[in-house]
């Protein structure tokens, strides 16, 4: 079976600042990105059809007869048996939508055709940035289940660690715990290879920490988190997901809040995630141009990839910060902050992309990442697609 996992122009827009800089299938949500579960489901490789500026660092696999997938969906048994069950030249529609079909290559954004197949099954989908957060417990226990059946956790050798359920906490190998508390009677926690947790550090379920990551010492996990590979988290976390190699290494509260990769978030940095009068709370929609009621109670961060900021920053709820921006300062920045912005309260200016990419090499690099030529097309790419947001430059 050949997977194509596909992108629709209409979904990226939704899921925006995450999505400029990859397809949708390459949000983590749970453990995995949607495109491992796929992977791990289907028991095969996957690729994609996205933007073109995209193609090259996520090239599609072409061949004669291919199952594509919708990118922002997530597996689970009901959807991979239809999917699977599909014959050639069958589309399998969800509510109107496109979610699979069986075809030689159609090109981006061209149109499925075919003999409809109704899909009326429940469908677990990733259609706002919120979504990751809210979706994050449910899904970690789903991959926890995916990844660890049949399996046997290492042992926990260090004798002040204390735990709960240990039934539902799984270490990989060469993760090191010490003088930590793992409490799973809430939801499974998943310790990843070679990841840390340092002494103090308190830990509760649903939780998953991969592969070379670090829960810094006195650490406060609350729940519903997922720390992707190679991050370094400390202080306070609720319901957050960081996508992977970024740092919250120290004190501050992060609440329901998703950044993406190679961010970095300053000392005693704090995100709101309530309101102080309980109200639902509103976020920059790129689709609407315009701030959209999220119809939640709780929202914190949306931080895209190689984005910053300084010490002490306060970021009010809600706050969507877009690629490869730099935030510092006194005060409360504004809630929508465009890519490649530089500044905070008192105003910004626009951080030039060869200052950027000097950033990004050095970012990168120090988490054994190339920063190559197709790294800053896409930097580039995404320079000129917000440039309009940054209304400074025309003053």
């Amino acid at each position: 079976m050949n997977v194509i996992l596909f992108d629709t122009p209409d979904a990226r827009q939704k899921l925006l600042p995450f999505t400029y800089t990859r397809p949708l299938a390459q949000i983590r949500v749970g453990i995995l990105t949607i495109a491992q579960k796929w992977e791990h489901w289907l028991e095969t490789s996957v690729s994609y059809s996205t933007e073109p500026y995209l193609a090259q660092k996520f090239p599609a696999r072409v061949h004669q007869d291919n199952v594509f997938v919708l990118g922002n969906v997530c597996p689970d048994a009901s959807l991979v048996k239809a999917i699977k069950n599909l014959s050639f030249g069958q589309v399998l529609v969800y509510n109107e939508q496109v979610i699979a079909s069986r075809q030689a290559m159609v090109g981006y954004n061209q149109a499925f055709t075919g003999q409809p197949v109704a899909y009326t099954q429940p469908l677990t989908q990733v259609n706002r940035n919120w979504d990751i957060f809210k979706l994050n417990g449910a899904q970690i226990k789903e991959d926890f289940t995916l990844l660890t059946s049949g399996r046997k956790s290492q042992p926990i050798a260090d004798p002040y660690t204390k735990t709960y359920n240990s039934e539902q906490i799984f270490i990989e190998e060469g993760a090191q715990l010490k003088d930590a508390t793992l409490n799973a009677e809430k939801g499974p926690i998943y310790i990843g290879k070679n990841a840390h947790i340092d002494e103090g550090a308190i830990i509760r379920g649903p939780f998953a920490l991969l592969e070379n990551s670090t829960v810094n010492a006195q650490a406060r996990m609350r729940g519903d988190i997922t720390i992707g590979p190679w991050c370094k988290v400390g202080g306070e976390v609720s319901n957050s997901v960081l996508f992977g190699y970024s740092n919250k290494g120290h004190d501050g509260f992060l609440g329901n809040s998703v950044l993406g990769e190679w961010c970095n978030i300053g000392a005693d940095t704090n995100t709101s995630n309530l309101k102080n009068n309980y109200d639902l709370v509103k976020v920059w929609d790129y689709e609407k141009q315009g701030f959209l009621n999220t119809g939640e109670q709780f929202c914190g961060l949306m931080m895209g990839d190689h984005s910053k900021c300084g010490i002490n920053t306060m970021f009010n709820t809600g706050t969507v910060v877009g690629v490869a921006a730099n935030v510092f300062g006194a005060g409360f920045p504004r809630t929508f902050i465009p890519s490649f912005s530089w500044g905070g309260a008192a105003g910004f200016t626009t951080f030039k992309l060869p200052k950027v990419f000097e950033m990004a090499y050095t970012t990168m690099q120090r988490r054994h990442g190339d920063f190559n030529q197709v790294e800053k097309e896409i930097l580039t790419k995404v320079f000129e697609l917000e440039a309009n947001y940054r209304t400074w430059e025309n003053n």
